[in-house]
């Protein structure tokens, strides 16, 4: 009874970080504004680890919430994306070489430490590589966390101050609401789909099981209208939950020492990706912000439903980001060893 009713408490300290942004009117309030609140809170020594099966609801929410924007206009859209996948290959190589040439050449790190640390989002699948090559885990964490959160608390002020988004598109107020028994199809069905994938160890298993049933439901007008906006506005809430949750461990001492190594590794990265997300977004026919969105060094989950928040395209983004995991997950590890093996990494 105790856990639960501190892990309501947490709940209600998120939502009122993101209330407070949206206030004010900052983009992606609920989503950044929790985040924000519970860093603090964790600081505070108050925070808990979030039970999973509140990170799966969700991800549930948000991938029903992502289908509803995927129209048949949008499908027919995917056929001018390759040439900006193609970029994104390119651009995921020279976000991770720039940011690791500041890392070894500035801030003395060795160059497994900095491939692993530099490589934009798929954060899980990084974390996993540097445990098991016996890599720096503290500062990679670090940097790797610290670029994900200035992306969710800055980015959306960034675009939206740019003339390139809503800030209001996930919780679509006055639009048509769903059905109580077309939300129940795709929350279900996302839900099995979702555990296949887990199954399959797909990454982002229940956003993207959701996300696919409420997409194919949506396009083929099985299903019409949006979640309700109070159960979006709960989403958001738990993800940004979720997203501070990873610097629960880390200390701030170590904070402190690998803050300017981390700072000037965003700092390159996110030059270089917004030079990609401008030719990128111009080839594929789409507006800078949803190249800009793309293109950002983030997670997949952060950036899909970010995208969506913004009022982008989350097709677009998603596909994108669903690429870069695919293709970080395949290649790093081959590039990780290959570098140890030149410079084996001292015992730990």
């Amino acid at each position: 009874m105790r856990i639960a009713l501190a892990h309501l408490v947490q709940i209600l300290i998120a939502a009122l970080g993101g209330l407070t942004l949206d206030a004010v009117g900052v983009p992606a309030a609920w989503l950044s504004g929790s985040a924000l609140a519970i860093v603090l809170w964790n600081w505070a020594g108050r925070a808990l680890p979030m039970p999973r099966a509140l990170v799966d609801a969700a991800m549930l929410i948000s991938g029903a919430s992502m289908g509803a924007a995927v129209t048949p206009a949008a499908i027919a859209a995917i056929a001018r994306y390759p040439s900006s996948l193609v970029l994104l290959v390119i651009a995921v190589i020279a976000i991770s070489g720039a940011s690791a040439f500041w890392l070894t050449r500035v801030s003395g790190w060795r160059r497994d430490d900095a491939v692993l640390a530099s490589v934009p989002g798929a954060l899980s699948t990084v974390m996993a590589i540097a445990v098991d090559r016996n890599a720096a885990v503290a500062p990679i964490a670090i940097v790797q966390n610290l670029r994900l959160f200035v992306l969710i608390a800055l980015l959306p002020s960034a675009v939206v101050f740019s003339g390139g988004g809503t800030g209001s598109a996930l919780i679509a107020q006055g639009l048509p609401v769903q059905s109580a028994g077309g939300m129940a199809f795709i929350l279900v069905g996302g839900l099995l789909v979702g555990l296949v994938f887990k199954r399959l160890q797909v990454a982002a298993p229940i956003l993207l099981g959701a996300t696919l049933v409420s997409t194919v439901s949506h396009a083929g007008e099985w299903v019409t209208g949006v979640i309700p906006p109070v159960i979006t506005t709960g989403g958001l809430v738990l993800i940004g939950i979720f997203i501070a949750e990873r610097f629960r461990d880390v200390r701030r001492s170590t904070l402190r020492t690998t803050l300017v190594a981390a700072l000037g590794s965003f700092a390159i990265g996110m030059v270089v990706a917004t030079a990609f997300a401008g030719l990128a977004a111009w080839l594929a026919g789409v507006s800078f912000a949803n190249g800009l969105i793309a293109f950002a060094p983030g997670g997949l989950e952060a950036m899909t439903i970010l995208a969506l928040v913004l009022g982008l395209d989350p097709l677009y983004v998603g596909i994108h980001h669903l690429v870069r995991f695919l293709g970080i997950g395949l290649v790093v590890p081959f590039v990780v060893a290959w570098l140890q093996k030149i410079d084996p990494p001292a015992a730990q």
